[in-house]
């Protein structure tokens, strides 16, 4: 078993659900959390506001916040079998890409035991 985590757009969590829904995914964990990517600085704004000694309140001075600003995003997490991990991915990618920076992220991880807590037995299969 593989443990699949995405890290996707707010408004892109309806979307998603329904797709790996009908990708045979129904079963699945979103959560709140803030984060950012690895978007840099542009060298030439940060020498421009090392030299005025204010952020311009405009796109530039969004551009230099965005380093520090965390995002809001929405962070899934499905359990699958090996061979469903690359379903669930391209299911995931298919769902959320636009080609524009903060699409997301996918991380995948294995499991080594599962356990059902009402009966306490010991999941071979998800």
């Amino acid at each position: 078993m593989k443990e699949v985590m995405a890290i996707v757009r707010v408004n892109m969590v309806n979307p998603t659900k329904e797709a790996l829904a009908k990708a045979g995914f129904p079963a699945l964990s979103c959560r709140k959390c803030l984060g950012r990517g690895k978007k840099g600085i542009d060298p030439a704004v940060l020498q421009a506001v090392m030299e005025s000694g204010e952020i311009p309140a405009n796109h530039v001075g969004e551009h230099m916040t965005e380093t520090q600003r965390l995002i809001a995003k929405r962070f899934f997490t499905i359990i699958v079998d090996d061979d469903k991990v690359d379903l669930a991915v391209k299911t995931i990618i298919a769902t959320n890409q636009t080609g524009n920076p903060g699409d997301g992220k996918i991380f995948i991880l294995p499991v080594c035991e599962a356990y059902t807590v009402r009966t306490g037995e010991r999941n071979e299969q998800v």
